[in-house]
């Protein structure tokens, strides 16, 4: 991101999920990998903690997984392969590619000013804006195009998420930045 425009955008989390096999032993699995836990009373999916690169995942029974915790894409990979790996070493057949896409990235960005939230909904008086002070301290702004959700702080801190790859949240960005000039 060498890119001085969007210098502060950091990914704070990337989510993944699909399918690693055509079905998979929950109980062996947990029998079989230290850090992979299993409570069905609480949640359908064995949950598979990994430190390096630290992450999440959610394994269930009908071979599909949710990947989570990632900062970057190299990390999901090294994170899915440790997932693989470790499935296969308990003796569980896999998939020989795995079909695993991302679905949802979050990242954080400093707009580097104030922003006064009450001028901005009176200004833009749009049904894909929604601000409630005493509920949430942020506004929350919905992109049509590119389908992003944007958290506004007062402080000048966003959140952008429901992109799918990092140019989904930059235009996403870029949006939002227009959107805010508009109201000056």
């Amino acid at each position: 991101m060498a890119d001085k425009k969007y210098e502060s955008l950091k990914i704070e989390n990337i989510v993944a999920s699909g399918a690693i096999a055509e079905s998979i032993d929950l109980v062996l699995l947990t029998e079989k990998v230290e850090n992979c836990e299993l409570n069905t009373k609480r949640f359908p999916g064995a949950v598979y903690r990994i430190k390096e690169p630290k992450m999440a995942s959610l394994i269930f029974s009908s071979g599909k997984i949710v990947l989570t915790g990632a900062r970057n894409n190299k990390a999901l990979i090294d994170g899915l392969a440790v997932v693989m790996m470790s499935v296969k070493g308990a003796g569980i057949e896999t998939l020989n590619e795995p079909k695993v896409a991302i679905t949802n990235m979050v990242c954080s960005y400093d707009l580097g000013k104030y922003i006064n939230l009450n001028k901005m909904v009176i200004t833009l008086n749009v049904e894909n804006v929604e601000y409630e002070p005493e509920q949430f301290p942020g506004l929350v702004y919905r992109i049509k195009d590119p389908k992003i959700v944007v958290l506004i702080f007062s402080s000048g801190k966003i959140i952008l998420t429901g992109g799918r790859n990092l140019e989904d949240i930059k235009k996403g960005l870029d949006v939002l930045k227009q959107m805010l000039e508009s109201i000056r």
